[in-house]
């Protein structure tokens, strides 16, 4: 096993702290009860700490063997699905169908989530997994078409050609749209806030309810790091990258990526959650015309550059 092959996880459980600290010192700004620096970094050591030595608990006619799959498929989705992720200049796997490869990763999200919610025989949990499945329907189509319009763009679906493609100019700025459905789309992908209702608490936690100990830690970590992975394929599709000026190419993805990790916590406390009705219908009515358009305009671009 190479070093790279080591370092990619350990790099992403330490994107995982930076989230959860950041995420409880917004949390308990708006609260009004202030943390400093120190006490927030902290702060995820201890929640982990207590959830590692609490006691496991199980309901009746539990079925454990799916509700486990589904705990650990969502961690090992999010981990493969960052493994096309340049760190650097090259990823760790770099596939010719880097793209798809992230998709599909994604989108096994959708099982993970919903043998959480079935496994435990709860009526709230199937709540929240059938909610995450609802939600999956109306993120799925815009974000595709955001991920796809970057690789139309470049003419490849390879990740590194995607990030060689904007040495001169940042996809972001070619294609602004389909950058901002991707940062939606990624946040209800992670079921990440304002798009929380799979875990909201009008159904006490949702999927997670039945959860508690080891298992409400690895359910928890699983929606950070599938959040990460889709903060850190932001910068490869939009963001350039490791191109930029001074610094290393590994240096600039982990600020991009910190950065656009940044972005999803301060939209998580700055917005309600999001009715399911309503977001179905933001979703199907103003992003999917609008990334198609995005695609479309971009399809112009490329064929006047004399592409494809």
């Amino acid at each position: 096993m190479s070093a790279t092959t080591l370092l990619l996880p350990a790099l992403m459980i330490a994107a995982v702290w930076f989230l959860a600290a950041l995420d409880g010192a917004l949390a308990g700004r708006a609260a009004g009860r202030p943390v400093g620096p120190a006490a927030a970094a902290v702060e995820p050591v201890r929640a982990t700490a207590r959830l590692l030595v609490g006691q496991r608990r199980s309901t009746l006619a539990a079925d454990g063997l799916l509700r486990w799959a589904g705990i650990a498929s969502l961690s090992v989705a999010a981990v493969l699905a960052a493994a096309v992720v340049p760190l650097g200049e090259r990823p760790l796997v770099d596939l010719s169908v880097g793209v798809v490869w992230f998709n599909a990763m994604e989108v096994v999200a959708w099982a993970a989530v919903w043998l959480v919610g079935w496994g435990p025989n709860g009526a709230l949990s199937l709540v929240g997994g059938y909610r995450f499945v609802a939600q999956g329907l109306s993120y799925e189509l815009p974000h595709m078409f955001a991920i796809i319009t970057a690789a139309l763009a470049a003419g490849s679906l390879r990740i590194t050609d995607i990030v060689d493609a904007q040495a001169g100019l940042w996809f972001v700025v070619l294609m602004p749209a389909a950058f901002v459905a991707y940062l939606l789309s990624a946040a209800a992908m992670a079921f990440w806030g304002p798009f929380d209702a799979p875990v909201a608490r009008d159904t006490a936690g949702g999927a997670g309810s039945e959860l508690s100990g080891v298992d409400r830690l690895l359910f928890a970590g699983g929606r950070r790091l599938l959040l990460v992975a889709a903060a850190s394929m932001a910068v490869p599709l939009f963001l350039g990258g490791g191109h930029g000026p001074w610094l290393p190419a590994w240096a600039w993805v982990l600020l991009k990526t910190a950065a656009v990790l940044v972005v999803l916590v301060w939209l998580r406390h700055q917005l309600p959650t999001i009715r399911m009705d309503r977001w179905a219908e933001i979703s199907w009515v103003v992003l999917v015309p609008l990334t198609i358009v995005q695609a479309l305009v971009v399809a112009l671009v490329v064929l006047a550059r004399g592409g494809m």
